[in-house]
């Protein structure tokens, strides 16, 4: 006997989260719902019950599509067969591993059957298999962008298009998309997370009843999962007859044009940017219509709506989280419920404000940041050609990533099968051969390592010079939000420098870290850029191909030795070990006064990098020179 789920109906609140997820399982195409939250939050158990609740699917035995019996896809051998089979079976849960290939997701060549048959035959992948059920992908934001490009490309159009060399396939692929994400682990690029089409922020339940009715069910499924599902089987029931009778009953819900105009004027007043926010939220307001056993949409119904579909698609700078202004959403709703007829509808409560909170004002320990503007930064290296602009640059020779193309490789592990084929078939043969062999050419794409190297020392422990340099830093973190680059986090005083952060995508991360810096002390320079070089060579073993930029902020004042060799010479050796390891490198230079050693100019030329005096305190202006430099291009978002 398998092990049951644990069911739907017992989670303990997170009401909007249960409606987002019942909502897709009445319509997917509403897009999928995207689940944001810390670790043990129940994003899993939500996800995984929601696919127990799912009514039943009848479709032909040993179909790998999934397919209805009265609608097969025409591609399907099963269901061609006369004497077919058909069955009822529970909806199907796929979860996609974060270390899927291409090929596993969208499907492949049979090899099997083109070797038996002679013909191109198709072997279905994971989004054949969640057709007619739920495709869950846990940490989404981890996952290859190209992956993620080609679920939500099916989630959205319900079909699946493969085009390999010598056939091309189209199969459904109608299923509801449930991702989760910490976002303390990174997020998603905004062309990403505009795609799905709801979102919800879950936090665990702050008061003490709540979470200990939480503990007390948890506890109770544990010790007896079947007694504890067969408690709650008769509102399981009750709510998967609920979400039968709104699929039946959405094709008849009506949207006037009145609303429509309504949601039209939300869109523009919460600036989202194209026109799938509108879309989402008409789609999204009338299944709540239907799940309401309703066939016309209410302003209640919309604001409902507005709360799953706006945030994650309104503007916001870089570190900022996605959120809702509700007291705004309030007034629209009552400007536009007191002037046209009532439509029947009720002023609905606000739920709870998901507000992040602020981070404190920075102390005479910290320096705060300082208004500046958000460019986009491109590294030109003179030995090779600038970066594309666009999150990543692409690589031909990648050992992960899109299929493009296949080349002959007889010592190849990465087997182009259909190429192989191909070739073997060529001969008018059906063995393959080492001759035959062809390699997978993938085209991958690598995000750039931005370090920042923060000289906190008694040097620099002017506040204005603090905050021109944190401003200046926030720049470039504002850039690897967009770029989705990894960023890690070097900082210098007293006696040694520390890695405050290690590589991650979550600049966030690496924000709060900046906020709390503390300053003071010796300036260790020479083991700060000995401990950077140490952090690149770490990160190059796992990702060889990956561009490397070192921020370094300084004015160059070394002194605390290193082995007990001179500090400055030590400073210069460590930063030609660093120059050697090819990373490109900028200096930003704080030193001031009338009398300058120019220490920091000759730290760049041992880096083979760029200088940039900070000869002004303003970060608006340490942009500009940057911007204006001949090695570092930028340009406005």
């Amino acid at each position: 006997m398998h092990q049951p789920l644990y069911p739907f109906t017992a989670l303990v609140g997170q009401e909007r989260l249960k409606t987002a997820l019942l909502l897709n399982a009445i319509n997917p195409a509403i897009g999928g719902v995207l689940i944001r939250g810390h670790k043990g939050a129940a994003k899993s158990t939500a996800a995984r019950a929601l696919a127990a609740l799912l009514p039943p699917i009848r479709t032909v035995a040993g179909c790998a599509f999934n397919c209805d019996p009265g609608a097969p896809c025409d591609i399907c051998p099963t269901c061609r067969q006369p004497d077919r089979e058909v069955e009822t079976r529970p909806a199907p849960f796929v979860t996609l591993p974060l270390g899927a290939t291409e090929d596993r997701v969208v499907g492949t060549l049979d090899i099997q059957r083109a070797l038996r048959e002679r013909e191109h035959a198709f072997q279905p992948g994971v989004l054949a298999a969640a057709h007619r059920g739920v495709l869950y992908i846990d940490e989404v934001n981890l996952l290859a962008d190209h992956l993620v490009d080609v679920l939500l490309d099916a989630a959205a159009m319900g079909v699946n298009t493969v085009q390999r060399e010598g056939f091309a396939v189209t199969h459904p692929a109608r299923f509801v998309l449930i991702g989760t994400m910490n976002p303390e682990e990174g997020d998603l690029r905004p062309q990403l997370l505009d795609r799905f089409g709801l979102m919800v922020d879950v936090v665990a339940p702050t008061d003490p009843a709540e979470r200990a009715e939480v503990v007390r069910r948890r506890l109770a499924f544990e010790r007896d999962p079947h007694a504890f599902v067969a408690t709650w089987q008769a509102e399981e029931e009750a709510l998967r007859a609920r979400i039968v009778a709104a699929r039946e009953r959405l094709p008849h819900v009506h949207l006037d044009d009145e609303m429509l105009a309504f949601i039209a004027g939300l869109c523009v007043e919460f600036e989202v940017e194209g026109l799938r926010a509108d879309i989402t939220l008409y789609k999204t307001a009338c299944t709540l219509a239907a799940f309401h056993e309703r066939t016309h949409v209410t302003p209640d119904d919309v604001r409902t709506a507005a709360e799953l579909v706006l945030p994650h698609r309104q503007r916001r700078q870089p570190f900022e989280q996605p959120r809702l202004d509700r007291e705004r959403l309030d007034d629209l709703m009552r400007d536009f419920t007191e002037t046209p007829p009532s439509a029947d509808g009720h002023d609905s409560p606000s739920s709870p404000d998901g507000d992040s909170p602020q981070a404190d004002g920075a102390d005479e320990e910290t320096f705060a940041p300082s208004p500046t503007v958000a460019p986009r930064i491109e590294v030109v290296g003179t030995a090779s050609p600038p970066r594309p602009h666009g999150r990543r640059a692409v690589t031909a020779e990648s050992t992960r990533g899109r299929y493009v193309r296949a080349v002959r490789d007889s010592n190849t592990t990465d087997i182009a099968f259909d190429a192989t084929l191909r070739a073997a078939l060529a001969r008018g043969e059906t063995d393959i051969q080492r001759e035959d062999l062809h390699r997978k050419v993938r085209e991958g794409r690598t995000g750039t390592l931005i370090v920042f190297v923060v000289d906190a020392s008694g040097s620099m422990a002017a506040r204005r010079r603090m905050e021109a340099a944190k401003g200046a830093v926030l720049t470039l973190l504002g850039d690897a939000y967009r770029q989705r680059d990894d960023v890690a986090l070097v900082a210098f005083r007293g006696p040694q420098a520390q890695v405050l952060l290690p590589p991650t995508h979550s600049v966030e991360l690496a924000e709060r870290a900046l906020q709390t810096l503390p300053t003071g002390g010796r300036t260790p320079l020479a083991h700060a850029l000995t401990l950077t070089g140490e952090l690149v060579a770490q990160a190059r073993r796992a990702a060889p191909e990956r561009p490397v930029l070192v921020v370094l902020i300084t004015d160059g004042k070394a002194n605390v030795p290193l082995d007990g060799r001179d500090p400055w010479q030590a400073t210069l050796a460590a930063a030609e070990h660093l120059a050697a390891a090819q990373v490109a490198a900028l200096v930003l230079d704080t030193e001031q006064g009338m009398v300058r050693h120019g220490r920091a100019a000759e730290l760049a030329t041992a880096l083979h990098g760029v200088h940039i005096p900070l000869d002004t305190l303003s970060a608006e202006e340490v942009v500009q020179r940057i911007r204006q430099h001949g090695g570092v291009r930028m340009s406005r978002t």
